[in-house]
């Protein structure tokens, strides 16, 4: 197992605690002391995989993480997983059929649904509030993506600047395609 760290913009990859204690100390800032040194150590040799983060001083703080990547690169681009890693864990890495369907150009009708957060004006009060609101239309599209885009930019006009609409491949966001068109 091999120890990323980091203090703003000094950065290394090592593959043992001597190293990650030998690149602290460098650090004039970090303050390195026995007290410091002996709790990298521990969280070194325990089972925790979770990223432990040091405070140096009120919003100052370096990092350590526990990985399993050969270079900065492979860490960079999280190639490196750690190896007891469950099945159930390896299917939510995998792409859901909608995310994967989302792209995929079909030229045709579509029923789009998008449940968002709409501002209205309360009259009683005069203030706004968001409200959820569920809005569904058929559109022309070339594909999932394109039609979530239509109904977006359609509600944009429509509806108060301040609504926050959801990603197209989230949770409240729906399509299904209809058919060819004429």
């Amino acid at each position: 197992m091999n120890l990323y760290l980091r203090y703003f913009d000094k950065e290394t990859l090592v593959n043992n605690v001597d190293d990650a204690i030998a690149f602290l100390a460098s650090i004039e800032e970090v303050g390195m002391n026995p007290d410091l040194e002996n709790d990298i150590r521990e969280y070194v040799a325990s089972d925790v995989y979770y990223p432990k983060r040091y405070k140096i001083r009120p919003r100052v703080y370096f990092i350590i993480i526990k990985t399993e990547a050969a270079t900065m690169l492979d860490f960079k681009q999280k190639k490196a997983l750690r190896s007891n890693i469950s099945a159930a864990d390896d299917q939510r890495d995998n792409v859901s059929p909608t995310i994967a369907r989302l792209n995929e150009e079909r030229p045709g009708w579509y029923e789009g649904s998008l449940d968002f957060k709409r501002v209205v004006l309360v009259p009683i009060t005069g203030k706004h509030e968001y409200r959820d609101t569920h809005f569904v239309a058929s559109c022309k599209a070339v594909s999932g993506l394109d039609c979530y885009n239509r109904i977006v930019e359609h509600l944009r006009g429509r509806v108060d600047s301040r609504s926050q609409f959801p990603s197209a491949k989230g949770k409240n966001f729906k399509f299904k395609y209809l058919g060819l068109w004429k």
